[in-house]
């Protein structure tokens, strides 16, 4: 005889329950499997979908509800009466099978208990401040930062009472904590930071923000968020190290062939509840088709970046050596720069592995880069970056242009700076590329 099951609260409320996919299968035989493993088909049971081996793309507006009870349970969660979000499916402003599928799969690489997808990284950027702050605060942020950021921030923000202030992206536990006393006498509403920074590659102290905030803020302390677009998730997990929040542009590594836009934000369920009530207010979901395109992509995450990871060793330790170049900044070559102890002391605790994305200084100013960048034959001109291709930037002149000329040159955000993503293809043939177009300056 089968033991007496106590019925929950939807039972007796009359609402249907919702249809859920089979248990997620996250290890076997004790061993707990790899991200790159669960891509192929976490969060999906292919028996709610006639069988399909992968997802549908289900382009609809809105969802049939079972029952007027179930129509009820749902709102109750997506207008915030009831914590958790919808246990169903509403509309699509709120939440969508592919975006909740993509959603359980970005939250694995980072082990987060939740997660959003949205339609840019902007989009994800703007909704988490609106989110988390209020005419009068103040958010400290890292510097420099994606300059829609700072704009945000800055010129946004600030016309509604905003206040910032910042530190540099490579500052001392002393000099983060001479900032946050300082920010400490109003109400500060969110730590913002951006590791590496962009363009220049500096790396922000995690630990060391997170050790400032707890000492100097107590119980009241604010969260900590963090774009991990440039590292993230395969060479840096900043959640292990005192982050809250990550923010990524899912436009670039994780959605890695320059054919879509979309962002991600990832965390513990209360912060991702507060975050996830303003998206359903202001819209900022990813579409169906976009969701379902970057699950395509996070099956060869790992795949494509460890290949332009190992392709970004061979042609930095190439260029670092050549006459007509000044420096370059590449993370895995801090524990050879005189002067970057510091850094590679934060490279040693935070990352594990060296990245794709970085910069170069030429010997010279704008001309020698617009030199360079025109000369280029493999390497496209092109802004953004983590996609299969190499493309290459100027940062001062291009994606921080409206950055202020005196904090440009603060940031270290010069004329003979050209930012450079490697994609997959043969190292040699990018080296071969790079050789000729340094010999057009």
């Amino acid at each position: 005889m089968s033991e007496p099951t106590t019925p929950n609260e939807a039972e007796l409320s009359g609402v249907e329950a919702r249809v859920s996919p089979k248990p997620a299968v996250d290890e076997i035989g004790g061993r707990k499997l790899k991200p790159s493993t669960l891509m192929m088909g976490h969060g999906y049971d292919p028996a709610l979908s006639e069988g399909s081996l992968k997802p549908p793309i289900f382009l609809t507006s809105t969802f049939v509800f079972p029952n007027a009870a179930a129509g009820k349970r749902h709102f109750e969660g997506v207008t915030g009466k009831r914590p958790g979000g919808a246990e169903g499916l509403v509309y699509s402003r709120f939440n969508g099978p592919n975006q909740e599928i993509l959603e359980d799969r970005l939250g694995v690489w980072e082990e987060a208990e939740d997660a959003l997808a949205f339609s840019s990284g902007m989009s994800a950027i703007a909704t988490l401040f609106l989110a988390m702050v209020k005419p009068g605060d103040t958010i400290v942020h890292s510097g420099p930062l994606y300059a829609a950021t700072e704009t945000l921030i800055g010129r946004v923000l600030g016309k509604f009472g905003v206040k910032w202030l910042d530190f540099p992206a490579g500052a001392t536990r002393e000099e983060i904590d001479a900032v946050m006393t300082e920010a400490a006498t109003g109400s500060v509403a969110l730590i913002y930071l951006e590791s590496p920074a962009n363009p220049t590659n500096a790396l922000v102290d995690v630990q060391a923000v997170a050790a400032s905030r707890d000492a100097i803020f107590g119980d009241t302390k604010p969260p900590i968020a963090i774009d991990n677009t440039f590292l993230g998730p395969l060479w840096h997990q900043p959640l292990k190290h005192g982050a809250d929040i990550v923010v990524y542009s899912l436009t670039k590594y994780a959605g890695g062939h320059s054919d879509l836009v979309a962002g991600g934000v990832l965390g513990s369920k209360e912060h991702i509840n507060t975050i996830r009530s303003m998206r359903n207010t202001i819209g900022t979901i990813t579409d169906p088709n976009t969701a379902w395109m970057l699950l395509r992509s996070l099956e060869t995450l790992e795949l494509r970046m460890s290949r332009a990871g190992e392709n970004a060793v061979k042609v930095c330790g190439y260029l670092r050596h050549h006459p007509k170049v000044e420096r370059v900044a590449y993370l895995g070559f801090l524990e050879d720069e005189p002067g970057m102890e510091r850094q590679a002391d934060i490279y040693r605790r935070h990352c594990t592995g060296g990245g794709s994305t970085f910069s170069l200084y030429l010997k010279g100013g704008e001309r020698e880069s617009f030199a360079f960048l025109d000369a280029l034959k493999i390497a496209k001109l092109a802004v953004s970056l983590g996609g299969t291709e190499t493309l290459a930037s100027h940062p001062a002149g291009m994606t921080h242009l409206s950055v202020p000329d005196a904090r440009k040159q603060a940031l270290g955000i010069t004329d003979n700076l050209v930012r450079i993503s490697i994609g997959v293809e043969d190292a040699d043939d990018l080296i071969a590329d790079f050789t000729q177009a340094l010999e057009a300056i």
